[in-house]
């Protein structure tokens, strides 16, 4: 652990500060108020994702998530985010709370339960538990704490957690170099419906994102690109735009859980 981060180990009257995809109920985890909880192994260990279509992303999974899905920025911000479906609310890679056994789990969906939060008055991140996740319950299999301490369990996951603040702060980085570059533009994902005898309908957008215009990577100068490549952010920038031809698996994807919902519902 980093000096800025810790475990709550008694005073819980710090405010943390912002609200997390996925956790409802988030607590600074602490042996006086946790101490007999634990996971207990789920067969839809998943299913919280199921409700969403995009999932933040950390610069250094662009390239194994780039083989499942469109990897494109959002918001203000331009946080780089999974794309999993098209519609709000609806998550083609999640059946039955499991992930699609080809598909890459991104490391925002696999530190969960746990989370790092904002201590406003302190300057430091606490570590964190979703008290609502359903598989965290009392004397679960594998118990959070061991004699008042935490257990290994537990500390693997406050490393995992460590080294998933350190990459975001590297995805910070990384968006503000591109940002300052001028590299993001406006892109539309569009699709075109073909009728029954193959002709072309009317185009449908399907989405508005922010992505690298590779005529503006081009454009830059030869001592830029340099600088990109040796920082490995050109690889990075390469992957993402790889990941956009990810949208035609989206629209299969959608076709194929449209034609089995109807046999399902009807079994």
């Amino acid at each position: 652990m980093t000096d800025t981060t810790s475990m709550q180990t008694g005073d819980m009257s710090g405010q943390l500060a912002g609200t997390v995809l996925f956790y409802g109920k988030p607590e600074p985890l602490s042996a006086e108020a946790h101490g007999n909880l634990g996971i207990n192994p789920s067969d839809k260990p998943y299913a919280f994702v199921a409700q969403s279509n995009i999932v933040p992303l950390t610069v250094t999974e662009f390239a194994p998530a780039a083989l499942s899905f469109p990897v494109i920025f959002v918001g203000d911000n331009r946080q780089p985010v999974a794309v999993l479906g098209l519609r709000q609310g609806d998550n083609l890679f999640v059946e039955d709370g499991v992930f699609r056994s080809d598909a890459y789990i991104p490391a925002y969906v696999r530190r969960y339960p746990f989370v790092f939060a904002n201590d406003e008055a302190q300057k430091r991140l606490i570590m964190c538990v979703d008290r609502q996740a359903p598989f965290l319950v009392e004397g679960g299999k594998q118990p959070l704490f061991k004699d008042g301490q935490p257990s290994e369990f537990t500390q693997q996951a406050m490393e995992f957690c460590n080294n998933f603040e350190q990459e975001r702060l590297r995805t910070e980085s990384f968006v503000k170099l591109i940002q300052d570059l001028d590299l993001l533009d406006v892109r539309e994902a569009v699709f075109t419906p073909r009728g029954p005898n193959g002709e072309a309908g009317e185009p449908q957008k399907l989405a508005e994102y922010y992505a690298v215009s590779e005529d503006k990577l081009k454009a830059l100068p030869a001592d830029k690109l340099v600088e990109l490549r040796d920082n490995g952010a050109l690889g990075q920038i390469y992957s993402h735009l790889t990941s956009l031809l990810g949208w035609d698996r989206l629209i299969a994807l959608t076709f194929q859980r449209a034609a089995t919902q109807p046999a399902a519902a009807n079994a």
